[in-house]
């Protein structure tokens, strides 16, 4: 498994149209093979004495974190799937303007070392 992770600050009066994004992007990854999409509003996000996810991402006031990530089979298809996304024609529907500040968003891939599983 392979994990891109993000955290991303949204102006809470836009919550309905990031949600529309997360919703719309979903069906274009899972085209390339991804094999999960998490979207987490923030509900209970407190400041850290040293450092916190509101200072991340440089939070405003009126914006709420959102942790999402992206689960992958492996590495090789999630950077696989990067040229083709950018070049996949539905991308062009979510236009240059998101409802978030693409520029204070943080992200990165993780390999996991422990899964627990409620399941198993």
């Amino acid at each position: 498994m392979y994990v891109q992770g993000f955290v991303i600050p949204v102006k809470d009066e836009n919550k309905d149209a990031y949600r529309k994004v997360a919703e719309d992007f979903w069906p274009i990854v899972k085209d390339y093979g991804a094999l999960s999409q998490v979207e987490c509003w923030e509900e209970d996000v407190k400041d850290g004495q040293h450092t916190d996810f509101r200072r991340a991402v440089a939070a405003e006031a009126g914006e709420k974190v959102v942790f999402s990530w992206v689960l992958w089979p492996d590495r090789a298809t999630c950077d696989a799937s990067h040229e083709k996304l950018m070049q996949d024609e539905r991308m062009k529907a979510f236009g240059d303007e998101m409802p978030f500040d693409g520029k204070r968003m943080i992200f990165g891939g993780f390999s996991p070392i422990f899964w627990g599983d409620a399941k198993q």
